[in-house]
């Protein structure tokens, strides 16, 4: 699925970087355009797209469709995660799938409906999924530094480190059943 994407300047997040951001989704018969639209505004509010639909009457004889647009800015996205305090989680799931420049992930339609960022590792999440893809110049360095806080002072965070989630979703543990550390104090 091709994403038309934007080249944009992103302004506090991202300083001089240039990013192209493209955000996309699947709108399924069934479904409610209107709903849709809002729920991706909920973490992207300036997000637009070239399709527009309208809720239409039962029975909808309409197919899939894809929705894509771009944005200029992560801003609500990682404000949301600082918020909910899961910055680390938001930079394993944003890095698990990073290759050099470009990364893409998904976050559930559902959760950003209310307001909520919820990373979605698994096929075809209840409620949808909004796809989020980013290509930049340095985005490794970009992720690390958008997703820090205070807390990795004390357990410093890298992209890659083995500390984070697996591909699967898993924690990695940092403790044992008795509460003993498995993490080296290198």
């Amino acid at each position: 699925m091709g994403v038309s994407r934007r080249s944009a300047h992103e302004s506090v997040t991202t300083g001089s970087l240039v990013a192209d951001i493209g955000i996309s989704t699947v709108i399924r018969p069934h479904e409610d355009p209107v709903r849709v639209i809002e729920s991706i505004r909920g973490l992207f509010p300036e997000w637009e797209t070239d399709s527009m639909l309208d809720s239409s009457e039962f029975p909808q004889t309409r197919r899939e469709i894809v929705l894509e647009g771009g944005v200029d800015s992560l801003d609500k996205l990682l404000e949301t995660a600082r918020d909910q305090r899961i910055l680390d989680t938001a930079l394993d799931a944003m890095s698990i799938r990073l290759d050099g420049d470009y990364t893409e992930f998904a976050i559930s339609r559902q959760a950003s409906m209310v307001g909520k960022l919820s990373f979605v590792l698994d096929d075809r999440p209840l409620g949808g999924e909004i796809v989020v893809r980013i290509r930049m110049q340095g985005l490794s360095e970009w992720l690390e530094r958008s997703t820090w806080h205070l807390g990795r002072d004390s357990v410093p965070r890298a992209i890659g480190d083995g500390l984070g989630m697996s591909e699967e979703g898993e924690p990695v543990e940092w403790f044992d059943k008795r509460g003993n550390p498995t993490m080296s104090d290198d």
